[in-house]
C-alpha cells in the first residue's frame, strides 16, 4: 500500500492528559523537535506543539503514533508550514528507500 493511501486510512486523534502527556495518532512524519516545540506532519496537516520541557517519549511512524511529555502550552494546526522531508531522512542522508 502506498504511503498516501495509508495516510488517508490512518485515524487521527489528539489526546492531552493534564497538559503533561500528549498522545497523537495519524502522525506521518516529525519535522523537528526540541524542549519548546515539536513540529509534526499528520494526516490532517502540520501540527505544532509548544511548551516547556517537551520530550518525545515514544515515536512509531509505522503505526503513526507519537507521545510527547512535558508542559504543553499550545497545540495548533498550521497550514502555512510546508512539509520538508522528514527528520530521520535528514539525519541519515535523505533519499534512500
Amino acid at each position: 500500500m502506498a504511503a498516501d493511501e495509508r495516510s488517508r486510512e490512518m485515524p487521527h486523534t489528539v489526546i492531552l492528559e493534564g497538559r503533561e502527556k500528549l498522545s497523537i495518532s495519524g502522525v506521518t512524519d516529525v519535522q523537528s523537535f526540541d524542549e519548546e516545540q515539536v513540529l509534526l506532519e499528520t494526516v490532517r496537516g502540520m501540527l505544532v506543539v509548544r511548551g516547556q520541557g517537551l520530550h518525545v517519549e515514544r515515536l512509531q511512524l509505522e503505526s503513526g503514533e507519537l507521545i510527547v511529555e512535558g508542559e504543553v502550552g499550545c497545540i495548533e494546526y498550521d497550514d502555512s508550514v510546508q512539509p520538508r522531508g522528514g527528520l530521520l531522512a535528514r539525519l541519515f542522508g535523505g533519499g534512500g528507500q
